[in-house]
């Protein structure tokens, strides 16, 4: 395989740093591009009494939205080494914004972490990761938690 456009899934915890890390070094192998993706979660709506949307609803969300460039940003000058990147941010559920910036960028590979989280947590909320996996056009790499970042 050959991958010359990889997207790595990022939030703001340590298993998406060692995701980061490991995409970038397989970047740098293949000589490939990287678009980091960090998806904005809706928040539920506030609504008021005339059907508007309440003022902290739009706050939360400027807020969010400049907080997930900064983390992009932040990502990228400690791991890229020079690297060209993309920044991708959208508000979407997890899963379906990774596959679909993914899917938009024409991605060759996704790298994204995992919690590694088992049992009734697991069962209830299901992996992001696991559904990428399932749902991608593209190959996932999928770096556990308990991999050592250097």
């Amino acid at each position: 395989m050959n991958f010359k456009k990889i997207l790595i899934a990022v939030d703001n915890s340590t298993c998406s740093e060692k995701a980061a890390k490991a995409g970038y070094e397989i970047a740098e192998k293949f000589g490939a591009e990287v678009a980091l993706v960090n998806i904005i979660e809706p928040i539920p709506a506030n609504v008021n009494p005339d059907l508007t949307l309440a003022p902290v609803f739009l706050e939360t969300y400027d807020n969010s939205e400049e907080n997930s460039h900064i983390l992009l940003k932040e990502i990228e000058s400690k791991y890229s080494n020079g690297i060209k990147t993309d920044y991708l941010s959208v508000v979407d559920t997890a899963a379906h914004g990774i596959i679909q910036q993914s899917d938009e960028w024409g991605s060759d590979l996704i790298v994204i972490g995992t919690y590694g989280r088992t049992g009734l947590y697991h069962f209830l909320m299901g992996s992001v990761a696991e559904h990428v996996a399932r749902k991608s056009a593209c190959p996932v790499l999928i770096i556990p938690n308990k991999s050592e970042l250097d």
